[in-house]
């Protein structure tokens, strides 16, 4: 049986984090309740400004480095061991919520508020990072400033990135004042945690406060192109139709049968259709769309790979059109490190909160640190699930919950001192 410590009683002030998330969600705010502060703007400027305040008014430093990745050190008594660090991003979505990335962020400034407060110390350091452009809204790639940390993609890719307009990552860093100096993945890391609302449905459907994520999703991104002939739509006989967009369904509902066959995990999307010519009494000649295809292992997501493959073959024969289909992104799915995925288990535990298992089908920054360090995630529910919605909603009860798990996750793995002093403070204040 586990001994009992004076920090289980360990608790952050919940309303303390809802403020936060309050006056951060203020920076950007839109009519409708959310926010919109895009990566490397004027306003994201103003947010990595506010939360760099916050952590240097509880004593940490501040660390940047060439990607804009902000890193908030609480030291520890022995700083030569590597930080238990535990963050997510700051940027959202044009028409995004207060919660999405934020609340990780949060979630650790108030742990280390909590820590403070009782004079807590952990033998190793403990950070707090704030990873730039992971919404990927105003550049791309997606995950930019944790896919640099970990070598996924070079940093001179990064700097290139540029928006709609034409202006570059390098050239935002630089004007906001965030391109730092530190080499990126020059920074140890001993392990990650990241608290996240869930963004899907199961956790609230399910009555459950706490999620633990053993995994993500893997997922292919391909760009189809169907080609048929443009004619008119009256004289035109069905028989000799080469209509573009009807062979175009075919495949659409062929990506839906396959994500059918390898449930419960698999995921079989059409998001983006452009129809050419779209004219009302014109058939159409050329069709492109994506396909977003979903597991959550290498196995199926092959597997899935090829049926689409060899659906493609199979419709090609028998329509005569032009089928092109490329693969242009590939993430390979992501099991989180059990020692991580058990410390979130053992800290919900202890702190009696109903949990399950939810893999997420969504991209995470934890998915890049899990190449470099021992990675684990925690879930929290959402309001029916939304996501990247100005009417994103979490709980004030349920992120106090899910940052209570990730505290003691923290210590864990952090180590606590024992102290007399600071942990009579715990338990006088539990009384």
């Amino acid at each position: 049986m586990k001994a009992i410590s004076p920090t289980d009683a360990l608790r952050i002030d919940g309303t303390r984090l809802w403020r936060s998330l309050m006056d951060l969600g203020a920076i950007g705010a839109t009519p409708k309740g959310g926010v919109c502060r895009l990566a490397l703007t004027d306003l994201d400027k103003q947010g990595r400004d506010l939360v760099s305040g916050w952590a240097i008014a509880e004593g940490m430093s501040v660390t940047v480095d060439q990607i804009g990745n902000i890193f908030m050190r609480r030291a520890g008594r022995n700083n030569d061991l590597p930080p238990v660090v535990t963050g997510s991003h700051i940027d959202t979505q044009p028409t995004g919520g207060k919660f999405d990335g934020n609340y990780g962020v949060l979630a650790g400034i108030e742990i280390i508020r909590t820590l403070n407060h009782y004079n807590i110390q952990t033998e190793a350091p403990i950070e707090v990072a704030v990873w730039t452009n992971e919404e990927g809204s105003r550049f791309v790639p997606v995950m930019m400033g944790s896919g640099v940390f970990c070598g996924a993609f070079t940093l001179e890719h990064a700097y290139a990135a540029a928006d709609t307009g034409g202006i570059t990552v390098k050239d935002e860093l630089t004007r906001i004042g965030y391109i730092g100096d530190q080499l990126c993945g020059d920074h140890p890391i001993g392990a990650y945690y990241e608290a996240h609302i869930e963004q899907g449905p199961v956790l609230e459907n399910a009555d459950t406060v706490i999620g633990v994520v053993p995994a993500v999703l893997g997922l292919s991104w391909y760009d189809c192109t169907v080609t048929g002939f443009e004619s008119h739509a009256g004289p035109t006989p069905m028989a000799i139709r080469k209509d573009a967009l009807q062979v175009s369904t075919y495949i659409m509902q062929e990506v839906v049968a396959i994500a059918l066959r390898y449930a419960p995990y698999g995921r079989g999307t059409v998001g983006a259709v452009q129809v050419m010519p779209n004219s009302r009494n014109v058939i159409p000649g050329m069709v492109k769309f994506s396909i977003d295809l979903r597991n959550v292992s290498d196995e199926a997501l092959d597997s899935m790979n090829a049926d689409l493959y060899a659906y493609i073959d199979k419709i090609r024969t028998q329509s005569g059109l032009g089928i092109a289909l490329e693969r242009v992104s590939y993430f390979p799915p992501c099991n989180f490190h059990p020692d991580c995925v058990g410390q979130v288990r053992n800290a919900a535990s202890m702190l009696g909160y109903a949990t399950m298992d939810v893999v997420s089908g969504a991209g995470h920054d934890a998915i890049y640190t899990a190449r470099v360090a021992p990675s684990g995630m925690i879930f929290v529910p959402c309001k029916d699930g939304v996501s990247h919605n100005e009417i994103e909603d979490a709980k004030p009860e349920h992120l106090e919950a899910g940052a209570n798990v990730l505290l003691h996750a923290i210590l864990a793995s952090a180590v606590v001192v024992p102290s007399k002093n600071n942990l009579r403070s715990v338990i006088k204040s539990e009384e």
